[in-house]
């Protein structure tokens, strides 16, 4: 018996040692989706950026509401895309052993100017749910 739960556990710990190289690769590939979509945001907008990156089945909590699914991202952001800035960076990313979903968090900065010309800038922390298309993309699910 103690043979075999040695066998089992030898097992289990090389298994997760050959996932290491995939877990960090699929790590990096999130962080990377991240700082498209980060980037698009600053270079094309925020509205552009949110619709590229999201899944069909995304959520996302706004103004105390809940916007799920592609098509209700298009109209929130139909009724009034924020004028500002945004820019965030991840400080930290994670990846299911599966490699089909993962997450991350960090800090954003939102800029804009009021109607008054006076310069706003407001600063939070971020958390996003990615999930792997069927295509081998990353597409966030809960921002």
């Amino acid at each position: 018996m103690k043979l075999h739960l040695l066998l089992v556990t030898a097992f289990a710990i090389s298994c997760q040692s050959e996932r290491k190289p995939e877990i960090e690769k699929w790590k990096a590939e999130i962080a990377d989706a991240e700082r498209a979509f980060s980037d698009m945001a600053v270079k094309e907008g925020i509205a552009k950026a949110f619709l590229t990156f999201s899944a069909e089945d995304v959520a996302m909590l706004r103004n105390n509401k809940l916007v799920n699914g592609k098509a209700e991202l298009k109209a929130f952001y139909e009724e009034g895309s924020p004028k500002g800035t945004l820019t965030w960076s991840p400080d930290f990313v994670d990846v299911s052993t599966s490699g089909d979903m993962g997450y991350t968090y960090g800090k954003y900065v939102y800029t804009s100017t009021d109607s008054l010309g006076n310069f706003q800038s407001s600063e939070g922390i971020f958390h996003t749910v990615w999930k792997r298309q069927p295509d081998g993309s990353w597409k966030f699910v809960w921002d």
